[in-house]
């Protein structure tokens, strides 16, 4: 381990390292002012909020709209939104880190790790359903409806063709063939 200029502890992974990690087992990783997702290749960059904290809002974002045949990176574009209005708004980021220490305070009396340690999805959405009545998680949900499912590139994934007004509607557009329904 080594320590960071502000005191936190990050571990050695260098080039080769995360290159064996990322072949053993795909995960989320954090590392200085990012996460990088070791499978998908990605990465996100954060401003104003903690990495472990962007890190546990893309999983509370899959966790709350499970999508297999999504990439984790739609869903980092999707809470990307969040570090934006943190940078600008305190009470946001008050409110976004609040959540998250909540959440991981609750994890680790259940667990022992953080929220985005807990290695089965179905414990972090019985964690999730202790905070459903708040503010925070209805924020995050209401925020990932208009950020993961008005990405465009996510939309063929749905079997979604986009919208069809300015092409003069479905109607005339193959409007019975929905055979992904």
């Amino acid at each position: 381990m080594r320590t960071t200029q502000d005191g936190r502890a990050q571990p050695n992974l260098g080039r080769r390292g995360f290159l064996k990690t990322g072949a053993a087992a795909a995960a989320i990783v954090v590392t200085g002012a990012a996460i990088i997702h070791s499978g998908e290749a990605w990465g996100l960059e954060t401003k104003s909020l903690a990495p472990q904290t962007m890190r546990a809002l893309v999983i509370i974002a899959r966790d709350i709209f499970p999508h297999d045949r999504l990439e984790d990176k739609y869903y980092a574009i999707a809470m990307k939104s969040w570090d934006e209005k943190s940078a600008s708004d305190a009470a946001t980021k008050a409110m976004i880190e609040g959540g998250i220490a909540t959440l991981d305070a609750l994890a680790k009396s259940a667990h022992g790790v953080t929220y985005a340690e807990v290695a089965w999805e179905v414990d972090r959405v019985a964690l999730l359903r202790q905070i459903d009545h708040g503010a925070f998680f209805g924020a995050v949900q209401g925020g990932m409806l208009a950020g993961l499912y008005n990405q465009q590139d996510v939309w063929p994934l749905f079997g979604y063709q986009g919208e069809s007004a300015s092409k003069g509607g479905y109607i005339h557009r193959g409007f019975n063939d929905i055979e992904w329904l």
